[in-house]
C-alpha cells in the first residue's frame, strides 16, 4: 500500500463568462459563475488525481493531461479524468483503496450535497472517497471568495 497527497486551486470565472460551477464531480447550477481552468477546473477532482499519481510513483495532473488549452485534458471533465487516472493506474499494477478530499472555500457550501459527492466520487475511484469541507475564516483568496483549493489524501494498493 501507498499514500499521496494533491492539491489544487483555482480562481472563479469572471461573472457573465458561463462557466459552469463543477466541484466534487457535481454540477452546483445555483452556486454563481464557474471555475477557471483548462478543463472545467473542478479542483476536488484534481486533488484526487494528484494523490492517487503520487502514491503509485506515477507523475502528477500535468504529466497525464498535459497543462494548456490544448492539451489532452482540455475541455474535460473532471469525473472522466478521475474515471481515465484510475484506468492509468490499473495498466500500472495499482488500485485505488481508499481517499479523502477537503474541499477549502466560501461557496458553494458541500454539506448540503456531501453523501451525492462522495457517492459520485466512490463510484468514479472504486473505493470509498470521504469528503469534507471547511473555510479558512476569511482569510486568503478562498476566504475573500476568489476561488476554491482542494487537498487529498489517497491510499493505493500494489496489485503487482
Amino acid at each position: 500500500m501507498y499514500i499521496g497527497q494533491g492539491f489544487d486551486a483555482h480562481r472563479f470565472a469572471a461573472e457573465g463568462t458561463g462557466r459552469e460551477l463543477w466541484l466534487a464531480g457535481l454540477l452546483w447550477p445555483q452556486a454563481g459563475e464557474g471555475i477557471e481552468g483548462d478543463s472545467d477546473g473542478d479542483v476536488a477532482v484534481h486533488a484526487l488525481i494528484d494523490a492517487l499519481l503520487a502514491a503509485a510513483g506515477l507523475g502528477d495532473i500535468g504529466s497525464l493531461f498535459g497543462v494548456g488549452a490544448d492539451a489532452h485534458g482540455a475541455g474535460m471533465h473532471g469525473i472522466d479524468m478521475l474515471r481515465e487516472t484510475v484506468h492509468h493506474l490499473h495498466t500500472h499494477g495499482y488500485a485505488p483503496h481508499s481517499a479523502s478530499v477537503a474541499i477549502i472555500g466560501n461557496r458553494p457550501h458541500v454539506g448540503k450535497r456531501r453523501a451525492e459527492a462522495q457517492d459520485v466520487l466512490s463510484a468514479a475511484m472504486g473505493c470509498r472517497v470521504s469528503v469534507t469541507a471547511t473555510t479558512t475564516d476569511h482569510m486568503g483568496f478562498t476566504g475573500r471568495g476568489e476561488g476554491i483549493a482542494a487537498i487529498a489524501s489517497a491510499l493505493v494498493a500494489d496489485l503487482r
